[in-house]
């Protein structure tokens, strides 16, 4: 990973969508599939603390082993110091956490449906954290967005609305506000295109979020009432001796992989009207995929028509987000060209001026 600035976009975006799939699959079985231990399927708070402690202590072992930690510490500290910019980001990467396996696993909610619907309101809010941030959107990332809004908009109308369980929506707010948050200190503060800047983003950002997310599920859990805290006592204490271990820890380190990958991504230099689309419509695909996986080999609900459809719109987006930046780099000079990176506030040309 120490190399990881070297490596194209597109092909981040591809290691991030085939460690994506079997996450998703991997995750529904889990909720539509009886466990041996429980004689009924594991819902998400019962898969959620495995997940994230596993993730986190493959994220600690990789930041320790790869030197990421002692460059985020600096020099003559043993730890990191997250200023608060990073717990406020960390805070959002937390809830983040804790949605997205949590979005896979309520009943009669389709994979494809639940993904169109959190990531259309993040590419919603893309923009306007570049707006507000002073970076400037181009054409093709505008085009781009009323893409993947049409393919939402096709969806939702399929489906007849957004008719969802109250923890459902509480899952899609609190992941629009953990991104939300997180693309705002992304933009503010490690958005330079440079291979330290998103190590040492990582570290810190995770340094808060893991712990954190712990408390989120705890919080939520406590919030339902009910039997939602057996099913939390269960997923931190006797999930360790259960037949489902196994397929928690793949979970685990997937979740852990799929984190490097999209924060590589995000904090690519230029505009989240760029990155956010393609990092989003990547995982709405995987997530697609995943579905069309269960459907043919477990005989889950296949995708609709209109999710097809909503998923066609996305690749028309992909390819122009990753086509046009091309075809107008051809068309304009190189004199032209560094002037237009020196008007971006966080492109190294725009500091060298200043």
């Amino acid at each position: 990973m120490a190399g990881a600035r070297r490596w194209s976009l597109e092909l981040l975006l591809a290691l991030y969508t085939i460690s994506y799939i079997p996450s998703v699959a991997l995750t529904k079985l889990l909720s539509t599939r009886p466990s041996a231990d429980l004689g009924r399927p594991l819902g998400g708070v019962e898969q959620l603390p495995a997940n994230l402690m596993i993730s986190g202590v493959l994220t600690l072992a990789f930041v320790l082993l790869a030197g990421w930690w002692r460059e985020a510490a600096g020099p003559g500290r043993r730890f990191p110091r997250p200023s608060g910019w990073m717990i406020l980001s960390g805070m959002g990467t937390a809830l983040v956490l804790v949605t997205v396996p949590l979005s896979f696993t309520f009943e009669g909610v389709s994979i494809p449906f639940i993904q169109l619907l959190m990531r259309g309101d993040i590419l919603l809010i893309a923009p306007l954290v570049d707006l507000v941030a002073g970076r400037r959107v181009r054409w093709y990332s505008w085009v781009a967005l009323l893409l993947v809004g049409a393919g939402l908009a096709v969806t939702i109308h399929q489906r007849g609305g957004l008719a969802l369980p109250p923890l459902a929506l509480a899952t899609v707010l609190l992941y629009t506000l953990g991104y939300f948050l997180r693309l705002f200190v992304m933009t503010r503060i490690a958005k330079t295109g440079e291979a330290a800047s998103a190590r040492r983003y990582f570290v810190e950002e995770k340094l808060v979020a893991l712990p954190v997310a712990i408390l989120v599920l705890v919080g939520l859990t406590l919030a339902t009432g009910g039997g939602q805290a057996a099913a939390l006592s269960w997923g931190f204490v006797r999930v360790w001796t259960s037949p489902e271990i196994g397929t928690l820890a793949v979970l685990g380190l997937l979740s852990f992989v799929i984190s490097v990958f999209s924060v590589l991504i995000l904090l690519d230099k230029r505009e989240n009207s760029y990155c956010v689309p393609m990092e989003r419509s990547a995982s709405i695909l995987a997530g697609l995929a995943a579905a069309a996986l269960l459907a043919g080999f477990y005989g889950l609900p296949a995708p609709s028509r209109a999710e097809y459809a909503g998923a066609a719109l996305l690749v028309a987006a992909i390819v122009l987000l990753s086509v046009a930046p091309r075809l107008e780099r051809r068309r304009v000079s190189p004199a032209l060209a560094v002037a237009r990176d020196a008007d971006d506030p966080v492109h190294p040309a725009a500091t060298q001026a200043r």
